[in-house]
């Protein structure tokens, strides 16, 4: 069991981390190392030894392994991301950088995503440095630069370029799963992540013909690219189930006592009420544009244009999107991908799956776990090219009314202390036995 220390050690290392600004504004403009060397010293001090490393100067990430009791076990890796987004002071309640402790919540930026899952791994292997614990299987905890870019000085970095130190790991967790979802009416339920849609940004180009802007221009490349946006934002993307989000609405639908045929998906989201925002976004690949690129005077019609399109695509589907964008951009725009990663679908019949859950339910008892799929991405989708197979286990019990998903990039981000705490103990537990 997670001591006391362990307790005021998480929201310690929750604000220490949010006041070391790691803002990731893309392009290379981070510099992760500071938050990494102060991971890094909280390890040693747990008698770990830790690994330090850069492609780009500063860009660190650190990695250590816990020697498990089994050494015939398969090992587990726990990571987390360092850097955090852009937060403007000015729309702030507190400093984003602050990591101010009021009323007994931690602000923020990072406090949620995911400097909060960085502090709690910390805490508990530091507990149990102090209480003689050792887990069963190894545990290869990493933390990562660049996940909120690219992952090319982080995960992409450790998984290409560093495979060894991942030797025998065959599963890993990290953000986004096991949280309190409220719906309302008094439910509360905990999505544990099995899943992530793939990304695919992408890079609209159309070619045209040059001329002056008060003449009659058939080949507009504006015009041909405002049409295949256009096209794109309007498309309607067919229902496609993962065994992910089909386990999610089985189980949900269970839950609010529903048909669980599936028959009409679109039907079963609006009877769910907001319980639906846990899958409306995965039972689709999508594409939204959101970025133009054209001209440079009024009166010029420009030779070309450009859009970009955060486009995702489903475990399994990536043909279809392919084919899809193929249909929707015509013959007058091309397209390419400005960023790619997989999309990723976990078992839900495994016993760490089952594990998780249990641990979950153990401490929340009046709550329901389901399967979640995760609508964007995360580091999981790098090291899955080391044979991991990833899970969002990052477990926090939020009070009714905190909106999880708003803290994501969001003004004002926070966690509680309460929630930090149920996260430590969940996560302990799990640990020790997984």
């Amino acid at each position: 069991m997670a001591d006391a220390q362990a307790l005021e050690e998480v929201v310690t290392f929750t604000s220490d981390l949010i006041r070391i600004d790691t803002t990731n504004r893309g392009g290379g403009d981070c510099q992760e190392r500071p938050a990494a060397e102060y991971a890094a010293a909280r390890l040693a001090e747990a008698g770990l030894e830790t690994t330090l490393l850069e492609r780009t100067p500063g860009r660190t990430n650190v990695v250590a392994r816990l020697a498990g009791t089994d050494p015939s076990a398969d090992a587990l890796l726990v990571h987390g991301h360092l850097d955090v987004v852009p937060a403007d002071a000015s729309e702030w309640s507190v400093h984003p950088f602050s990591g101010e402790v009021r009323d007994g919540v931690v602000w923020g930026r990072g406090a949620v995503d995911m400097k909060n899952m960085d502090a709690m791994i910390l805490s508990v292997v530091r507990a149990w440095a102090r209480q003689g614990v050792r887990p069963r299987r190894d545990i290869v905890i990493a933390f990562t630069a660049d996940e909120e870019a690219s992952a090319e000085d982080g995960s992409g970095f450790l998984a290409d370029r560093h495979a060894a130190l991942f030797e025998g790991c065959t599963e890993g967790i990290s953000e986004s799963g096991a949280f309190t979802f409220h719906d309302g009416s008094g439910r509360q339920i905990y999505p544990i992540s099995a899943g992530e849609r793939g990304t695919g940004w992408l890079r609209l180009t159309a070619h045209g013909r040059a001329g002056h802007g008060s003449r009659v221009n058939r080949e507009n490349a504006v015009t041909r690219l405002a049409a295949a946006i256009t096209r794109i934002g309007d498309h309607e993307w067919p229902v496609r189930l993962t065994p992910t989000v089909r386990g999610a609405l089985t189980e949900l639908a269970e839950l609010y006592g529903l048909d669980t045929s599936l028959d009409d998906v679109d039907g079963l989201l609006e009877k769910l009420g907001p319980a639906a925002k846990l899958v409306e976004a995965t039972v689709r690949n999508s594409a939204n544009p959101t970025m133009l690129e054209a001209g440079y005077k009024v009166n010029v019609i420009p030779g070309q244009a450009v859009a970009f399109v955060d486009g995702r695509f489903l475990p399994g589907h990536e043909d279809e999107f392919r084919a899809t964008l193929d249909e929707l951009t015509g013959p007058d725009v091309d397209w390419e991908f400005h960023h790619r990663e997989v999309a990723l679908q976990s078992p839900l019949d495994s016993p760490t799956y089952a594990l998780m859950r249990a641990c979950v339910e153990g401490f929340a008892p009046e709550g329901r776990t389901v399967p979640y799929c995760m609508a964007g991405g995360t580091d999981a989708k790098q090291f899955s090219r080391l044979g991991i197979t990833g899970y969002g286990f990052s477990p926090l019990k939020l009070p009714e009314g905190f909106d999880y998903s708003a803290m994501f990039h969001g003004v004002d981000e926070r966690v509680p202390v309460e929630a930090l705490h149920f996260g430590v103990r969940v996560l302990d537990r799990f640990l020790r036995t997984a």
